[in-house]
This record gives structure tokens, sequence and C-alpha cells, in this order.
């Protein structure tokens, strides 16, 4: 496809400069850029022993406030530089804000190197972009913290979870209102502990919601209910009945959350006795409604 000059150049943006920068003028930005552990820094430690110039890209970065350059990628390039003893890279410098320069990250670490879901959708929220702010509403409205990068259960706190991918899917097929309520069920409830976030448990709230519309739209009943249910509890047998009855592990955990709430006082229907149906005494044995 043939395109014209003022077309080419108005879709290209800006020229970058090139030019060698040190090390120690250069910074990152927490709110799109991931920290250096785990794989990143086995990728670093790699870097620095197999360190050559041939193999080393420019680093892309961009000016930021205080004569400093926002890296925009190469976080590992320069790191592993810096370890080996450089005090310069070479950078490619471009001119952008910083919503841009979020995006240039997503766009340039997106296509070319595996990333999570939690760090590409840091990355789109910073940049503005609508479903990752909306999955960013949701999840404010909700008091639930996504996490930028893999974190232990063991060292997450109450109302994090990594499972954004869960989270966006459920956004897409159950709508706002069900996933926020989804989301309460655990942290404004008693369930509140960490891990309790899980995917298949977001996924599975999620169904027994859109199956009991009335149970949504109970408001705080439907808490009071849940302070009552042990969801940690229901997770890890659900999984080994999913084994047994070789059934997914959602299917189960559904079946088990909504048995829970349909025994439930508040959602139970109440007992009827015979004895307060007009013409009939009370020496009559009571019955139950059926549920």
């Amino acid at each position: 496809m043939n395109l014209p000059q003022e077309v080419r150049g108005a879709r290209a943006g800006a020229a970058p400069m090139l030019q060698w920068l040190k090390i120690a003028d250069l910074v990152v930005d927490p709110s799109y850029q991931r920290p250096i552990c785990g794989r990143g820094r086995s990728n670093v430690d790699r870097i620095a022993r197999e360190f050559n110039w041939r193999y080393f890209a420019p680093v892309v970065v961009s000016p930021v406030e205080g004569g400093k350059f926002a890296i925009i990628d190469g976080q590992h390039r320069t790191t592993a530089a810096a370890l080996v003893g450089f005090d310069t890279v070479p950078c490619q410098v471009v001119i952008a804000g910083h919503e841009e320069q979020a995006a240039a990250f997503k766009a340039i670490n997106g296509d070319t190197t595996p990333m999570s879901r939690m760090a590409l959708h840091a990355a789109g929220v910073v940049a503005n972009e609508p479903s990752a702010v909306e999955i960013a509403n949701v999840c404010a409205c909700a008091e639930v913290e996504l996490l930028r990068y893999p974190v232990p259960v063991d060292k997450q706190k109450a109302g994090q979870t990594m499972a954004v991918g869960a989270i966006a899917r459920c956004h897409q097929h159950y709508g706002a209102d069900t996933l926020i309520t989804a989301l309460q069920c655990v942290t404004q409830t008693n369930n509140n502990e960490p891990g309790m976030l899980s995917a298949r448990m977001i996924k599975a709230l999620c169904e027994v919601l859109k199956n009991r519309p009335e149970w949504r739209e109970s408001g705080t009943v439907l808490f009071d209910a849940f302070d009552a249910i042990e969801l940690s509890s229901l997770q890890e047998t659900a999984a080994s009945e999913a084994a047994c009855r070789r059934l997914g592990k959602v299917q189960v955990l559904v079946e088990r959350i909504s048995r829970e709430l349909v025994n439930s006082p508040q959602f139970a229907r109440p007992a009827v006795t015979l004895s307060a149906i007009p013409g009939l005494g009370d020496h009559r044995p009571s019955i139950a409604a059926a549920l």
C-alpha cells in the first residue's frame, strides 16, 4: 500500500533522536513499568553474562522533569549494562507524555515479549484505554486491588488479586453490576482474606448471581448471608469433589455456594405451620415450604 508522504508522517509521529545517555539519568516509572523480579532477574543476569554491544538494542526513553529520561523499553538491558560496569547506554529519545509513554510500553512489550495480563492491564490504565479503565473502576467500586505483577498468595493482602483475565472476561460476560457485587461478596464480608479473590472464585460468584438475580439485588442482605459462609473451605472441598465427579471446579463451586445461600436464614423460605392457616388447630404438625 502506498500512502501519501503527509499521511505517513502524521501517523509516524515526531522522529526520534539517537544519543548516548548516562545510566544515572535514566529512571523507571512504576505506574506502568514492572519491577525486576523472578524471571526478570534471571534475564538481567543472562544479559550481563553474555553482554555484547552487537546484541544491545537502543533503550527507548522519553524526557521527564529534572533533566531525567523515563525508560519506556530497555530496563533489563540498562540494568545489565550497569552491572557490567558501563555508565552510558545508546538511547532512542522520543517525545511522549505520560499516557503516551505507557501506550508505547504496552505496544513494544505486548507485541514482542511475553507479558503478564497484570502488567499489560496496568499499562492500559495509565494509557487511558477504555476497557482497562472500566475494569479499574469496577475494582475500585468493589475495593479490589489488581496486582501489577505476580505475588505469592502468602504475601498478598486482603482484597488483592492477580485474576485480571478472569475479571475482564466476567466483566464482558456478566456486566459491571454483577461483577461488582460478586467481588463485594468477598471484600465486604468475613471472607475478605488473602488469596480469596481467585479466578475460580470470581467466576463462580458471578455465575451464582447471574442464576439468581434476586440475590444480587438484595443489597446488604446478600453480604449478611456470605458472612456465615466460609468460601475458603468451599473452594478447597469443591476442588476434590470436582475430581471425583469429573466436573469443572467452577461448576461444583457454583453448586456449593448456591446451596449455602438457599439454606441461609436470609434466603431460606420461612416455615409454614398448619396452625397458622385459618380453620386448622394448633395440634397439627408443622410443615416447611418446599424450596
